[in-house]
């Protein structure tokens, strides 16, 4: 038995999130586990809009934003790690929770840092709201905010 078959790793596109799943990939291809990248669509955020339409097409870009930023996971995935991907809607933290027992996963692994500026104001802290809640352990990777486009140019070139 293996210690890890199924990792859940969030992502919400960011470089940042790139460092995190270095870390991720190479615990998979160690463990033969799967990887579950997961995008949660804060639509919240967006409720004050008036206009139906407007609300449409902002549901529409963001759910185009979350599938670019799951297969982006998947395209940084080495070829003996199996990646399946996840859009949801909702609050992101509860989600990532609730994600961690849909899918049963062993692991979940996510930076300290995502998205920076007034959401990260606003929304206060993903990463610690996961790590109290969740059913399974979480392995938190520190990530660089400065240079960190440099150290997801350095993940890619050791994951190739």
């Amino acid at each position: 038995m293996t210690l890890y078959d199924s990792i859940l790793v969030p992502t919400d596109g960011s470089r940042e999130v790139e460092q995190a799943l270095e870390h991720a990939f190479d615990l998979a291809a160690t463990h033969n586990a799967t990887i579950h990248a997961l995008y949660v669509i804060n639509a919240a955020g967006y409720g004050g809009l008036q206009m139906e339409a407007a609300l449409e097409g902002i549901a529409t870009a963001l759910h185009g934003e979350g599938e670019a930023a799951v297969n982006r996971v998947e395209q940084l995935a080495p070829a003996n790690v199996t990646v399946e991907t996840t859009v949801r809607k909702g609050a992101p933290s509860q989600v990532i929770v609730d994600e961690a027992d849909t899918v049963a996963c062993d692991l979940v692994v996510m930076g300290t840092h995502g998205r920076g500026g007034i959401d990260r104001l606003l929304l206060g802290s993903v990463t610690e709201r996961v790590v109290r809640r969740s059913p399974v352990p979480v392995l938190t990777v520190q990530v660089e905010q400065n240079g960190a486009e440099d150290a997801s140019e350095r993940s890619r070139i050791a994951l190739q």
